[in-house]
């Protein structure tokens, strides 16, 4: 049986030291900050059909899709400066960045009264391999409603993840996972849905294709002429920011972009 609260955090209601984000009123319905590359206007960009219809960034930074949906509903996602909006007309929105390593806050964000459906994908372009790295997916009710049950299956899924590293050939962490969500009358479904998350951005670049076997705990020493400095193995020359063991991606709230 379910322990009723207002809102379902990561762990256990009132658990102590458990990620919390407030749920607040919806961003404004536009999109609006810097967007990247051909695809793109100042307010929208096209999906990409190849992998190199996105362009390639300036150097120091690293290009990402923000996919919202398929959905029938709207949904946001923030980042700092930006606010990427996809509207219940379009099934699917996809929207193209340039960020620099570092880390950066960032949630989605869904509201319907009857109950929501929450769809994002994160991909990292690898400007070397030309390859697209599945940095975080998340989705909740495709194809119907977002359950309750459905969130608590998402949250031991994350758990799982070794390292915070969701694609083992990427450059990107996602930390400090925070879910938070409303409820619908019914009490099964959220009608209101946050999910915080922190884009930890290290500043090498990938030197293996998306789904390479080989990619793993310890990739080995860069090929001969990369001058990058950090590996997420700790194989580069500075090394891991941190430990390269299981870490909690639930471990500290997500800041509010």
């Amino acid at each position: 049986m379910r322990i009723p609260c207002v809102v379902l955090a990561l762990a256990a209601c009132g658990g102590g030291g458990t990620p919390r984000v407030e749920i607040g009123a919806v961003p404004d319905r536009v999109t609006n900050g810097q967007l990247a590359g051909p695809l793109c206007t100042p307010t929208g960009c096209t999906c990409r059909t190849g992998d190199e219809d996105a362009g390639f960034p300036d150097p120091g930074k690293k290009r990402y899709e923000i996919k919202l949906g398929p959905s029938p509903q709207e949904a946001w996602v923030t980042l700092p400066g930006r606010t990427l909006y996809k509207s219940s007309q379009v099934p699917t929105a996809c929207f193209y960045v340039d960020i620099a390593p570092g880390e950066h806050p960032a949630q989605l964000r869904a509201s319907d009264p009857d109950g929501v459906v929450g769809v994002l994908e994160v991909k990292e372009l690898g400007t070397r391999t030309k390859s697209w790295y599945d940095t975080f997916s998340f989705s909740c009710g495709y194809g119907g409603t977002c359950s309750l049950d459905e969130l608590d299956d998402i949250k031991d899924r994350f758990r799982a993840v070794k390292r915070n590293l969701h694609d083992k050939c990427g450059s990107t962490k996602i930390k400090q996972i925070a879910i938070e969500n409303g409820k619908s009358p019914d009490r099964s479904h959220p009608n209101e849905l946050v999910v915080a998350f922190t884009l930890d951005v290290y500043k090498f670049d990938p030197w293996k294709v998306h789904g390479d076997e080989t990619c793993g705990e310890k990739q080995g020493p860069p090929p001969t002429g990369y001058d990058d400095e950090r590996t997420l193995d700790g194989s580069g020359a500075e090394g891991q920011r941190g430990s390269i063991d299981n870490e909690d991606p639930f471990a500290e709230p997500a800041a509010t972009p």
